[in-house]
């Protein structure tokens, strides 16, 4: 079976198991680290004092959900900021 084919399956499968295949092949090749950094912390916190401060400068989760599927069928990476 080819590596297109796995995947193929594994789009098929719903999100939580998708995420449990995803999770055990990190365990498997390689270290997975899900700590955060001190750094990746004070910038999740940094981030939430400014939607705070501006909800209004948000983008409601299903349209970034939205833009993220379109960019992955297309094969487009996410711009950076």
């Amino acid at each position: 079976m080819s590596a297109a084919e796995i995947l193929e399956q594994i789009r098929n499968l719903p999100f939580r198991e998708q995420r449990e295949v995803a999770e055990q092949i990190l365990e498997e090749c390689g270290a997975f680290d899900d700590e955060l950094s001190s750094e990746q912390i004070a910038e999740l916190e940094r981030r939430a004092d400014r939607l705070r401060r501006n909800p209004e400068a948000g983008i409601p989760w299903d349209q970034v959900r939205a833009q993220l599927k379109e960019r992955l069928r297309h094969g487009r990476p996410c711009p950076a900021k």
